[in-house]
């Protein structure tokens, strides 16, 4: 997969890239991120990207013509036919949508700053507005590594296991059970006893259990399109019938 990101910083955009997982996958050629100064595309000696809003107004707004000529040329180069705005106004990230975005052969990411885009780039050129929550950030570039994090990790030979993206959180509409390591007690707190017996079939059904158990606790919106079998379902009457713990 590529995956070419947009943005007038690109010196910490790239720096973040080439660490850990991302960064050894890139070596490797299992995964394609090129990162963009947006203004190679501006045409003026001063390489503005940015100009004072119409109407008048605090703050500056991101130019047109550097964004639709730059996702031009790279469309042309890489064949994307994703190209994902990031902003708060746009659709919730979740882990469907990273999936559905895992499946493009190659995608264009556009990070803005200020106020945000010149409405005609957005009705010309993109094609996704994402947004990671109803919250504000200076720009989008850390937007656009989450989103390159998220969906890189999915393509074949970026983690070292591939069991690994199997049973996380939201992968099946449920959080993911707790991990522990060693040592076995820390603290005054053990590893349960199930998970260092060495029953296969056991440490499944515990980790079912919890997993359910946790989702319940902390996101029980989930639930509603979690997919259960009739011992989840079992387990999840019994978690509902239990009276509220009391505040410690």
């Amino acid at each position: 997969m590529r995956i070419d990101i947009l943005t007038i910083f690109p010196g910490p955009v790239r720096s973040m890239l080439g660490y850990s997982i991302i960064g050894r996958a890139r070596e490797r050629g299992a995964l394609t991120v090129e990162v963009h100064d947006l203004r190679d595309w501006t045409t003026d000696r001063h390489r503005s990207t940015d100009d004072y809003p119409y109407g008048g107004g605090a703050g500056m707004v991101m130019k047109p013509e550097p964004v639709c000529e730059a996702v031009d040329d790279l469309r042309g180069r890489t064949g994307a036919r994703r190209v994902v705005y990031l902003t708060p106004q746009g659709r919730p990230l979740t882990q469907a949508l990273v999936e559905e975005l895992a499946a493009e052969e190659a995608l264009i990411l556009v990070s803005d700053h200020y106020e945000g885009l010149d409405e005609r780039a957005r009705q010309l050129v993109i094609t996704d507005e994402i947004s990671l929550g109803d919250y504000l950030l200076t720009g989008g570039e850390l937007p656009a590594l989450v989103l390159t994090d998220a969906v890189a990790r999915l393509q074949p030979d970026v983690l070292g296991s591939l069991a690994s993206t199997d049973e996380e959180s939201f992968v099946d509409g449920l959080l993911e059970y707790p991990h522990y390591t060693r040592p076995r007690e820390y603290r005054g707190l053990e590893v349960p006893e199930v998970l260092a017996g060495g029953n296969h079939a056991a440490i499944r059904a515990w980790r079912r259990r919890e997993s359910i158990r946790r989702t319940w606790e902390r996101r029980p919106d989930l639930l509603e399109h979690a997919e259960l079998d009739d011992d989840d379902e079992t387990f999840l009457a019994e978690l509902r019938s239990r009276p509220p713990e009391e505040p410690s």
